[in-house]
């Protein structure tokens, strides 16, 4: 299996581990903050729906561009503005899996220099299609530990 094929395979894990993670809460324990400053179980998860596409764009640029300009985007004022408890989670995760399927089959087709490809992020600088895939993959694990908080304040196995 080649390097951009063994990421590809990383990548399609991380939204049925957080599906496994969700499972099973309650509304009620899904919009819960059992522990003080952090966000709820629906805001992780409408966090991750709404970084997710923007994780593909910024992705799909680089294969399709040269050195495409990649924007920031400020994951504090989309948690204040976009109404993270009136979401369903079932939708967001379903976005989540939509989005990473889609570009999976993208990635597939590349050969493994296309890894090198690289783009300029306007926060973090020159990105390579491998750092920016790595960073995706591991957005939905770093986020799923604070899950794992929740369910365990709220006395959930």
């Amino acid at each position: 299996m080649s390097a951009l094929q063994a990421l590809v395979e990383q990548y399609l894990a991380g939204p049925k581990q957080l599906r496994a993670g969700v499972a099973g809460m309650s509304r009620e324990q899904l919009l819960a903050r059992p522990i003080t400053g952090k966000w709820s179980t629906l805001e992780v998860v409408a966090h991750l729906a709404d970084f997710e596409p923007i994780l593909a764009d910024r992705m799909k640029r680089v294969i399709a561009e040269d050195k495409p300009t990649l924007v920031g985007a400020d994951e504090q004022k989309f948690t204040a503005n976009l109404f993270y408890h009136d979401r369903d989670v079932q939708e967001e995760l379903t976005i989540i899996e939509a989005t990473r399927s889609q570009l999976a089959r993208i990635l597939r087709k590349l050969p493994d220099a296309a890894l090198q490809r690289v783009g300029n992020h306007t926060e973090r600088g020159p990105r390579t299609l491998e750092q920016l895939l790595k960073g995706a993959i591991d957005h939905l694990p770093h986020h799923l530990k604070f899950v794992t908080e929740k369910r365990a304040a709220l006395g959930l196995k």
